[in-house]
């Protein structure tokens, strides 16, 4: 996949040149490439904004540096797409990536200050994207976790390819918490479930989880979600069936000591 970043702040992305992303771009999965604005200045200051028309307070990108960017990274192909996160874009989610990631190539524009010029978003953005509502200083930020986001999606890149099926929002829904050695820290042990060896039991403990989790903390998405009826048995459990006794955040009282049952995922706080 080829994706043209075209920044007033080219020095952000080093930060694709760790973990994930890295080993997309050593493993020819991802080519990354970075054109910064201020080659196409409007003057020898290196001045890529100005003032905005009526009178605003902060500065806009001009279209000219932007215009000359985009003509240089699209190299004469006229149906790359053109990317711009900007909190005029749908909310970014994983079924987007998933499809975006398909793509073979893209530009991603990204703004700074009060954004770019509006005619550029008219004679070139094709798709806008948003991570949320809260502000940030540009649209380098978003672009580098959507990069990120799309490298993990690559074949090959993850080693396995189950590891993303089973993170959050691959469903609509929030993933299961997940343990590693000690079996005991701090007094606190690892859920029974999954030393059990039992597959059928973890897999019934991980989704009671799932489900739970989604329920309390993202109601938003539980809502849509399509129960079967086996999630309904383990929203409402049977015996043989764990669900936690509380998905909450208990970091308030950290240092205290808790009593929890074999299969809570988290502590319980006395009283």
């Amino acid at each position: 996949m080829r994706i043209d970043v075209l920044t007033v702040f080219p020095d952000m992305f080093a930060a694709l040149d760790h973990t994930i992303p890295a080993k997309a771009r050593k493993l020819g999965a991802l080519d990354l490439r970075v054109h910064g604005l201020r080659k196409h200045a409007v003057n020898r200051y290196g001045a890529v904004d100005d003032y905005p028309f009526g009178g605003e307070p902060g500065m806009v990108l001009r279209p000219e540096p932007i215009e000359k960017s985009l003509e240089e990274a699209l190299e004469g192909r006229p149906d790359v797409p053109v990317f711009y996160p900007c909190p005029h874009g749908e909310p970014l989610t994983q079924a987007r990536v998933r499809e975006w990631a398909a793509m073979p190539e893209m530009v991603i524009l990204c703004g700074h200050y009060k954004g770019i010029d509006e005619r550029i978003r008219y004679a070139y953005v094709t798709h806008e994207f948003s991570l949320g509502d809260f502000i940030v200083s540009g649209g380098e930020l978003p672009t580098i976790a959507f990069i990120d986001a799309l490298a993990r999606l690559q074949p090959g890149v993850l080693g396995d390819d189950g590891s993303a099926n089973t993170d959050s929002f691959e469903e609509p829904m929030l993933g299961w918490p997940v343990y590693t050695r000690p079996e005991i820290w701090n007094g606190l042990r690892v859920p029974q479930a999954l030393l059990s060896g039992d597959h059928e039991r973890i897999r019934k403990w991980r989704r009671a989880q799932q489900l739970q989790w989604t329920r309390e903390r993202r109601p938003d998405l539980y809502e849509r979600l399509e129960l079967t009826s086996e999630d309904h048995l383990l929203l409402n459990p049977q015996d043989d069936v764990f669900l936690p006794l509380s998905t909450k955040l208990h970091a308030s009282s950290r240092g205290k000591h808790h009593e929890h049952s074999a299969d809570d995922p988290v502590p319980r706080p006395q009283g």
